[in-house]
């Protein structure tokens, strides 16, 4: 910039406390230093210093004054309509304060990782000429806590030719690298008014829905990037039987103190900053903030430090939870613009989710709604909007999760992106992705057809269960997505194994094959899964599969188990979870067919607790198993209610 600033210094052998009422100024006198031409830093969040803006902003004489920050919470007077050419703000990040300013074109937007701001400042490819921020008052020894915005407040600072300080009595003492002594800064303005607050949201019922599956991610002792807004509240919300979590994040809000308070975030199991909670900014209400005041379990750091995906991947069983606009079929992830408008910025999104992926058991996850525009709009789309721009590439995203699941993308073909993304979505929008992907060749041209009312996913259907040996599986409902797993089940399968399920000699399970298994509407065919965990490494050990005859109202029902995992009762827990779900349905009974040498599922069936008919000829039993009560059963129901 084309004019030259005078710096005070202060002889470091000098007590500060003598020269600290030289530096005291008004607003007025304070920001008189900015020239026509100069480059404005400004604090961010609810560490942005209101009084020096106001200030800024009522000086008449002013002309081509850039302002520069990233997200801020109070008032942006600067980036005002009627200012015209006396401000051009340059956002790092877009709030809502300056949003429409960037969409009318009266104000500029720098898309960059946040981790990245610092060095632009350092290296004096960006000029601070003043920076304007906002400070606790000094201790004893002559330092300022940055307070709740130390983020590239700090870098900014240290960078800038001139810094102003307002002193304000409300902003809270906080501990970590985020101290600036009285001596570097050139001018003080005093004040004592509230921070700008942002309330707790107390979230929704979709917001708690994604929140659900987020959470089933999550394990004891893992460390946790939680930005603010609904899905990230609501998520903290259900994390309140884990143990042991911790937190490394660029930014945290109310919702953390609960988890905190309850003894759920205890920071024990880190494997960085042990025992601490680390951050670069908060923004919430004043309960946070008094909060934060002068707590050692939290410290603050620049963002160079808390968003560098090096120090994010030391954290073991790293979790970083961000937010998109609309994510494609196959991955790319918009989050800074809707279409060719541009709405946020990059942030940490792209820091957190390459640190979470190399961290030890580290899970990056994006999570969004399923529709906008009261389910009038899909986010979860073919193609992303003419002029959006992708955030998270393919190749960086791992988990997307929405109301109705998670997709586990990474290192997954399109074909498989494809689908795990359509059954995430949005069910009235599932047929026309499809179609769409089909369109796009992104999947097999004869993949099944959704119906027009794609079935819901029953979720009560999903448990954990115990076996008779102390194995443990997972059992759900199948998914169009698991198909590669049936496939692999198929192939470590016996020879044996595949004659007693399908009652012949089969040597091969192709996709059209497959599909026949997969063609489930949850209701009258259904098939349930063994697995042998949660997450998306877990193998498929086992299936029944039911279909209803509507004619008789029973289930034909069949039984596949891998032959490791036979002979532990798998076999029987599936029949009891068939049988359960039969009968939530109104369903008469089951039928079977099973080879006279199958004596193992022979026993199964015979041990289900109800009468089993069965017919054999030509090697092969048919069996009948009614669920309406014998005459014994009867019997012993009428003498249980008489006694009663």
């Amino acid at each position: 910039m084309n004019t030259m600033l005078t710096t005070i210094a202060t002889p470091r052998s000098e007590n500060w406390t003598q020269r600290y009422p030289e530096k005291v100024r008004t607003a007025e006198e304070a920001v008189g230093v900015v020239r026509p031409g100069h480059r404005v830093f400004v604090g961010s969040g609810a560490g942005q210093p209101q009084t020096l803006v106001e200030a800024l902003s009522a000086r008449d004489e002013l002309s081509d004054t850039e302002i520069i920050h990233i997200f801020t919470l109070g008032v942006a007077t600067y980036a005002e309509h009627r200012f015209g050419e006396k401000f051009r703000h340059n956002a790092y990040f877009i709030g809502p304060n300056v949003r429409s300013a960037i969409s009318d074109g009266r104000a500029d937007y720098t898309p960059i990782f946040l981790s990245e701001i610092p060095e632009l400042f350092s290296s004096g490819r960006v000029v601070i000429d003043v920076a304007l921020i906002e400070v606790s008052p000094p201790d004893e020894h002559g330092y300022c806590s940055y307070g709740v915005a130390t983020d590239i407040v700090k870098s900014a600072t240290e960078s800038a030719h001139y810094v102003i300080a307002e002193v304000n009595d409300q902003m809270p003492r906080a501990l970590g690298d985020c101290f600036i002594h009285v001596r570097d800064i050139n001018e003080m303005v005093p004040t004592n008014r509230p921070l700008p607050e942002a309330i707790l949201n107390t979230g929704s019922e979709l917001a708690g829905r994604i929140a659900k599956h987020v959470a089933n991610l999550v394990e004891d002792g893992a460390t946790l990037q939680l930005g603010i807004g609904n899905i990230p509240d609501a998520v903290l919300a259900h994390l309140g039987d884990f143990n042991d979590l911790g937190v490394h994040t660029e930014m945290f809000s109310d919702s953390i103190i609960p988890l905190v308070k309850n003894g759920v975030i205890t920071n024990a199991a880190k494997t960085l900053h042990r025992g601490k909670i680390i951050s670069s900014f908060v923004t919430g209400t004043r309960e946070l903030y008094d909060f934060i005041d002068n707590n050692p379990l939290v410290e603050f750091h620049p963002t160079e430090y808390t968003n560098d995906p090096f120090i994010i991947a030391q954290n073991n069983k790293m979790i970083s939870i961000n937010g998109a606009i609309e994510v494609d079929l196959t991955g790319q992830v918009c989050a800074d613009s809707i279409g060719d408008r541009f709405y946020s910025g990059i942030g940490g999104q792209v820091d957190f989710t390459r640190g979470a992926a190399r961290s030890k058991g580290g899970k990056p996850i994006i999570a969004l709604p399923s529709t906008a525009s009261h389910e009038t709009v899909s986010r979860i789309v073919p193609h992303l909007k003419q002029g959006a721009g992708v955030v998270t590439s393919r190749g960086d995203v791992h988990y997307v999760v929405t109301e109705y699941g998670s997709a586990y993308l990474h290192g997954k073909s399109v074909r498989e992106r494809a689908m795990a993304l359509i059954e995430i979505s949005h069910p009235k929008f599932r047929p026309w992705l499809l179609s769409e992907a089909k369109a796009r060749r992104l999947v097999y041209l004869d993949q099944i057809e959704l119906p027009i009312q794609t079935p819901i996913y029953p979720e009560r259907l999903e448990k954990q269960l115990t076996l008779k040996d102390g194995s443990q599986v997972f059992m759900r409902p199948i998914k169009l997505t698991d198909e590669p797993r049936v496939r692999e089940l198929f192939y470590k399968l016996s020879s044996e194994s595949v004659r007693a399920r399908f009652l012949g000699t089969t040597k091969s399970m192709p996709h059209r094959r497959l599909q026949e298994l997969l063609r489930v509407d949850y209701g009258s065919q259904m098939v349930l899964l063994a697995l042998t965990g949660t997450g998306d490494d877990a193998q498929a050990v086992g299936l029944a599969h039911s279909c209803l005859n509507p004619r008789t109202n029973l289930a034909d029902v069949a039984f596949l188990v891998r032959d490791d995992w036979q002979g532990r009762g798998l076999a029987s827990t599936l029949l009891k979870a068939v049988i359960e779900d039969a009968q939530s349905k109104s369903i008469a009974g089951l039928t079977a067919e099973v080879l006279m040498q199958n004596t193992a599922m022979i026993r199964v069936f015979n041990g289900c607790g109800y009468p089993v008919e069965s017919k054999l000829e030509d090697g092969l039993y048919s069996l009948n198993i009614s669920f309406a009560p014998t005459k014994r059963q009867r019997k012993k129901l009428a003498v249980r209610a008489t006694d009663s």
